[in-house]
């Protein structure tokens, strides 16, 4: 009991403390819409790195990534690539949607929509769209709180009781703060979540083996296939892997808090530089396998979403409970923080979009809240699978983005088309649970998406 009471009251105090000082250092900025939503658009080079790796290095990151590399082995290690080639196809295009959204003070992603195509019908489904599917994404993020208080507690205390305390003060801060405050906050969460994966991926495989080649050998002899990609068509195999990583490369900026951390840029050039140093954070995807790996040596035999536990178990039974509450702590900033930006990403496009005002955005974070609440109570689900259902859906805007700042036969109709048959397509598949070839469904409506979107633009350019 003693070593819980440590460990979550560690942890309680970097939430509080975290949120202290981000609260401190937003005290004179005045939060009208734009600033609530886009920060001004006045962050730098660093404070967009520093606000972009906050979103993208989740509790999935810190949770998810250490599961798989547990549960599955070798194909989560398309975590490791998807990222990396999201940055380089942002690197070409986001500093163009950039530009357009400063011209036309565009504070949502379906302003764009607007902007381009100018039908308020597109422009209000996609609101809908886009609003619906950040719920999965912020479920993720509760159940990632949810496994760290939970082992930080011992099994002594009601995690469900602990989460909804720790999601009721960041909604609360969230509330006031906006993506100045998510910000801010930032900077305290990914220097304790580089600490604690530093800890996870080399402290301890090199407690346990003593070198990170002991580490394989284990991990080998006792799963000879562990570390190899099945073939072809086979149940997570390379074509699994290489049309998800696609798929998730495509869509990795197409959220509505991605969006809104874009068009929150000083500058094109503060974008470009984020792209091109945002990948030296996928050095940390790397720590995270090696402490999956350790755990699959060390405490074999956890299931199904019981991976994502893997390695904070191992840090729980070795270590003491103030080193578990420090990693706890990290653990719930990395998963509270990211669900701060989604928040506001989803507010933001009912307020403006659907209900027509920006005013509204503060009241709907808390309505999103506690619908993303509900459904994490009652559904679930690994943090992978929460990920890959998000990408599934969030990925059939991007032939509108792409097309729209690139080709002039893009249409309302034909992204409008393309959109409600990617999702149509996106949601049978997962639903069903469609395998084709092997290869992920998401990737397979991305191209029903693509080929209707262009087949509708030319059709409706020879009818006119």
């Amino acid at each position: 009991m003693n070593a819980a009471v440590v460990a979550l009251a560690i942890a309680g105090a970097i939430l509080v403390a975290t949120i202290a000082f981000a609260l401190y250092s937003i005290r004179r900025i005045r939060m009208d819409p734009q600033q609530y939503i886009v920060g001004g658009r006045s962050f730098g080079a660093l404070l967009l790195w520093i606000l972009l790796a906050g979103e993208v290095y989740t509790s999935f990151t810190f949770l998810g990534a250490a599961g798989w590399a547990y549960g599955r082995g070798a194909p989560a290690f398309y975590i490791l690539a998807y990222g990396t080639i999201g940055y380089v196809i942002g690197y070409f295009y986001l500093p163009d949607l950039w530009r357009i959204a400063k011209e036309r003070r565009l504070l949502t992603s379906p302003d764009f929509f607007q902007a381009r195509y100018g039908s308020a019908v597109l422009t209000t489904a996609v609101a809908v769209l886009q609003f619906l599917l950040i719920i999965p994404y912020v479920t993720l993020q509760l159940t990632g709180v949810q496994i760290v208080l939970s082992i930080a507690g011992y099994g002594h205390y009601n995690a469900t009781v602990a989460v909804a305390a720790a999601f009721a003060l960041v909604v609360l801060f969230t509330f006031t703060a906006g993506l100045h405050g998510t910000a801010w906050a930032s900077i305290v969460k990914d220097a304790l979540v580089l600490g604690a994966v530093v800890f996870a991926g080399i402290v301890l495989p090199l407690h346990f083996f003593g070198s990170f080649g002991a580490l394989f050998d284990r991990v080998l002899a006792s799963s000879p296939h562990w570390l190899t990609l099945a073939h072809g068509s086979a149940p997570f195999g390379t074509n699994w892997y290489i049309s998800t990583v696609l798929l998730t490369s495509v869509g990795f900026y197409m959220g509505p808090h991605s969006i809104a951390a874009v068009y929150s840029a000083k500058s094109g050039d503060a974008i470009r530089r984020n792209a091109i140093y945002l990948p030296l954070y996928q050095i940390v995807m790397l720590l995270v396998f090696l402490a999956g790996f350790t755990a699959l040596v060390v405490a074999p035999g956890l299931k199904g979403p019981a991976a994502d536990q893997s390695f904070l178990l191992v840090v729980q039974r070795y270590y003491p409970a103030w080193i578990l509450g420090l990693i706890a702590g990290a653990g719930c900033l990395a998963a509270l923080l990211p669900a701060s930006a989604q928040l506001i990403g989803a507010s933001s496009v009912f307020a403006k979009n659907v209900l027509g005002n920006a005013v509204w955005t503060r009241a709907l974070v808390i309505v999103i809240a506690a619908g993303a609440f509900v459904m994490w109570v009652y559904w679930k689900q690994t943090l992978v699978d929460l990920l890959l259902l998000y990408y599934n859906g969030v990925t059939q805007f991007a032939p509108a983005f792409i097309l729209g700042l690139y080709w002039k036969r893009a249409n309302a109709w034909a992204v409008g088309s393309g959109i409600a048959a990617g999702e149509i397509a996106a949601f049978y598949f997962w639903h069903h649970s469609t395998q084709l070839w092997g290869i992920n469904p998401g990737f397979f409506a991305l191209l029903i998406n693509l080929a209707v979107c262009v087949a509708v633009a030319f059709a409706r350019r020879t009818s006119e």
